[in-house]
């Protein structure tokens, strides 16, 4: 089952859905931001019982966060920090990547995978064959691609999934769906692509908690579970850094969450004290597409990548 993830449209984008495009929210289920289940087909999905906890991330159970250390430069996509935006070069430069002491561990999530995600796209749009397995690990974790497009990045799609997917059928699916099937925009098109960054996003530890309020702005992200005025059950989720980018307190998160998933009654503080919440964390890479290019011009094949490159000034 699929989310939807983070963030407010802040503005409508202009470009029209292809022909024989999805339509609002088609496929699979999926939805966009604070999806609630049983409507319209915007399902928050948990795993559903029995699903083994893999790598400690794929269940709901609790367990303190470790230490979290930086991934070394990765084989498919390198060329070097100073090539990525912001949040992948001080990933890629940090020291330290590959040791640390008890309890720590090395970031699972990498450039490689955000350069993957845009071969998927890139090869759905021109019409070439997908792009062959890729070299990082193919290990199953909840995630979730995340579109944005312009100098303003504005949220262009976002859809994931709270059940372990393995990361190579995973990440081809929801880049897809994603850019595609996001029912508040329209299908994406070629000429979007050079406005675009990518992220990808692996949740973490998660845990419930019994008290509405207790998780921290810009370190975890929520979801919660409500019984609407209806009386029927609904979810909704904000990844970690999206109470932060717009700004919000625990209150207003949790109420756009709840209007975000078909909530309509007046909030009050009982029920807010109501909710089922779940807290967790993520790991997130964030690439631009010319950071992308530039790195698939040097490194063509070594990502399964058999199609020529169109000349560079398309993307200028």
């Amino acid at each position: 089952m699929a989310a939807g993830c983070c963030g407010v449209k802040k503005q409508k984008l202009s470009s029209s859905p292809p022909s024989g495009s999805a339509g609002p929210g088609g496929g699979g289920g999926s939805s966009h931001c604070g999806g609630a289940a049983a409507a319209g087909g915007e399902p928050g999905a948990l795993p559903p019982p029995g699903i083994a906890r893999l790598n400690g991330l794929g269940g709901l159970a609790g367990g303190a966060a470790g230490c979290v250390l930086s991934p070394p430069l990765p084989p498919n996509c390198g060329g070097g920090p100073g090539g990525l935006s912001p949040p992948a070069a001080s990933l890629l430069a940090s020291p330290g990547a590959g040791s640390g002491g008890p309890g720590c561990r090395k970031m699972v999530v990498s450039a490689e995978m955000c350069c993957f995600c845009f071969d998927v796209l890139y090869c759905h749009l021109y019409g070439y064959q997908p792009p062959r397995s890729p070299r990082f690990t193919n290990d199953p974790y909840p995630l979730f691609v995340t579109w944005k497009i312009g100098r303003d990045k504005r949220l262009r799609g976002c859809i994931g999934t709270f059940s372990a997917m393995n990361l190579h059928s995973g990440l081809r699916e929801y880049t897809l769906t994603s850019a595609l099937k996001d029912s508040r925009f329209p299908p994406m098109t070629r000429d979007e692509l050079p406005r675009l960054f990518c992220s990808v996003s692996l949740l973490t530890n998660f845990e419930d908690v019994c008290d509405y309020l207790d998780w921290e702005v810009g370190v975890h992200g929520i979801r919660i579970e409500f019984i609407n005025e209806k009386g029927s059950k609904r979810t909704a989720t904000y990844l970690p850094e999206v109470a932060k980018e717009q700004g919000w307190d625990h209150i207003q998160t949790i109420d756009s969450l709840l209007r975000k998933g078909g909530y309509k009654a007046p909030i009050t503080n009982e029920f807010r004290k109501t909710i089922k919440l779940t807290r967790y964390r993520s790991e997130k890479m964030t690439m631009s597409y010319t950071e992308y290019l530039a790195h698939r011009q040097h490194h063509h094949f070594q990502n399964g990548i058999g199609h020529p490159l169109p000349p560079y000034n398309h993307y200028s």
